[in-house]
């Protein structure tokens, strides 16, 4: 059991530990595509939400 912990409590720092507002924009703009996936251009959602939050990502890190 100690090892499934050590698993998890890894990926938890991993994904979340970092910076969880990049997390919650990604798991936003996943589900964003998901609800638009019957339409034809709902592909280009990811690629936007990338570079916007890329750029508030970076410009949070800068001003520290």
């Amino acid at each position: 059991m100690k090892y499934v912990v050590s698993f998890l409590r890894f990926w938890y720092d991993f994904i979340i530990g970092d910076d969880w507002t990049v997390a919650a924009a990604v798991v936003a703009a996943l589900l964003l595509t998901a609800l638009l996936a019957h339409l034809a251009g709902a592909w280009v959602v990811l690629p936007f939400a990338v570079l916007a939050f890329l750029g508030v990502s970076l410009y949070r890190a800068s001003r520290t």
